[in-house]
C-alpha cells in the first residue's frame, strides 16, 4: 500500500473517526456512527482505497 493521505486529510479522518464512535458509544447517534472505523482506520494507515481508485493524492511525499 501506498500512502495516499496527506496530514491534514489523515488528521481529520482520525478526528472524525474518533468522534463518530465516541458518540455512538454514547447513544447520541446510532449505530451508523460506527462508520467512523473506517475513518480512523485510513486515516492511522495512510491509505485510502476509494483515492486510489479515484487516482486521488493528498500526499506530497507519495
Amino acid at each position: 500500500m501506498k500512502t495516499n493521505l496527506g496530514t491534514l486529510d489523515r488528521s481529520l479522518r482520525i478526528a472524525v473517526g474518533l468522534l463518530l464512535i465516541i458518540l455512538s458509544l454514547t447513544g447520541v447517534i446510532g449505530l451508523w456512527g460506527w462508520i467512523g472505523l473506517v475513518a480512523l482506520a485510513t486515516g492511522l494507515l495512510r491509505f485510502c482505497p476509494l483515492y486510489r481508485l479515484l487516482g486521488i493524492n493528498s500526499c506530497k511525499i507519495g
